[in-house]
C-alpha cells in the first residue's frame, strides 16, 4: 500500500494523450481525479490547473498538480505531493520544474531549471542543500510538461493502432526514454461534473518499469477523450500487490466542447 502515491504521480506525469496540431488547452483548465485502490477502497485525490504567467520576461503556462491520500488509508499513510511546471507558451518545453512531496514520511523538495540552449538542468536538492548540473537531452520534457506538449504535437488522424510515441522525459536527476502504444478506440462510461455519460475515448498504454512496484511494463493503460480536448478521463494500474484506478470526477475551463455519445 506505500506505493499508492504512484498514481498521483501518473496523473502528473504519465498521461499522456495525442492531439491535433490546434491548441487542446487553455489557461483556466481544471481537473479533479478521484483515485481507487483494487477497484473499491476510496484512496485519494488529485488536481491540474494551469494559469499563464512570465518567467524570466517570457511567457508561459505554469501547471500546478496535487495530489493526496484521503479516508482510512490517509490515517495510516498520509500523503501531500506537489508538482509544478512553467513552460513555454509557444514552443512548450519546460523553464522549471517542482517536486515538493510528503508521502508517509518520505520527503523530497527539488527545484529543476532547465537551459535548452547549452541543453543542461541546473537540479537544486533543496531539502539536502545540494546543486548540480546535469547533460538533458534535446527538447525533453518534465512530466508535467510532457502532458500538455503530447496534446499539441501530434495528429490523431494519422496514429495507427500500435503505433508508439516516443518522448524524451526527465525526472529528478534523470533523463527518461517514454513511450506510449496506441491501442485503438473504445467507448466508456464516465462520471464527470456529476453526471454520467458515455464517451469516446482513445486508448494508451504507457509503458512502465517492472519490478517492485508494476507487475510488467504493460501494467498501465489510460483513456482520454476523443474530442479536440483530449483530456484524460481514465487510468488503470495493475500493481505488485493489488491496483490502482484513477477516474476523472470533474473539470472546468476546457477551450473546446466535451463530446458525449449520450447520457445514462
Amino acid at each position: 500500500m506505500k506505493k499508492i502515491t504512484l498514481l498521483a504521480v501518473l496523473i502528473f506525469g504519465l498521461q499522456f494523450s495525442v492531439a491535433q496540431t490546434q491548441s487542446a488547452f487553455q489557461e483556466g483548465e481544471w481537473f479533479k481525479f478521484r483515485m481507487s485502490y483494487s477497484g473499491w477502497l476510496k484512496a485519494g485525490e488529485a488536481t491540474l490547473n494551469i494559469k499563464k504567467k512570465t518567467l524570466n520576461g517570457k511567457p508561459v503556462y505554469h501547471v500546478i498538480g496535487k495530489g493526496k491520500t484521503t479516508g482510512l488509508i490517509n490515517a495510516f499513510f498520509k500523503v501531500r505531493d506537489r508538482y509544478e511546471s512553467y513552460f513555454d507558451a509557444q514552443t512548450g518545453l519546460p523553464y522549471k520544474f517542482i517536486r515538493k512531496i510528503d508521502e508517509g514520511g518520505h520527503t523530497k523538495d527539488i527545484e529543476i531549471d532547465f537551459n535548452h540552449a547549452t541543453n543542461k538542468a541546473l537540479v537544486h536538492n533543496k531539502k539536502h542543500n545540494k546543486k548540480n548540473t546535469v547533460d538533458i537531452h534535446e527538447n525533453v520534457q518534465d512530466m508535467v510538461s510532457a502532458f500538455y506538449y503530447l496534446r499539441n504535437n501530434y495528429d490523431t488522424d494519422k496514429i495507427k493502432e500500435g503505433d508508439v510515441v516516443k518522448l524524451s522525459m526527465f525526472f529528478d536527476e534523470e533523463n527518461y526514454p517514454f513511450r506510449l502504444k496506441y491501442l485503438g478506440k473504445e467507448t466508456i462510461k464516465v462520471d464527470v461534473n456529476g453526471n454520467k455519460v458515455r464517451v469516446k475515448t482513445l486508448k494508451f498504454r504507457p509503458y512502465v518499469m517492472a519490478g517492485r512496484v508494476f507487475k510488467e511494463e504493460e501494467s498501465l493503460t489510460l483513456w482520454v477523450s476523443a474530442d479536440d480536448n483530449k483530456i484524460p478521463l481514465k487510468i488503470k494500474a495493475d500493481l505488485a500487490v493489488g491496483s490502482l484506478r484513477a477516474d476523472l470526477e470533474s473539470f472546468k475551463g476546457l477551450k473546446h466542447s466535451f463530446e458525449v455519445v449520450v447520457k445514462d
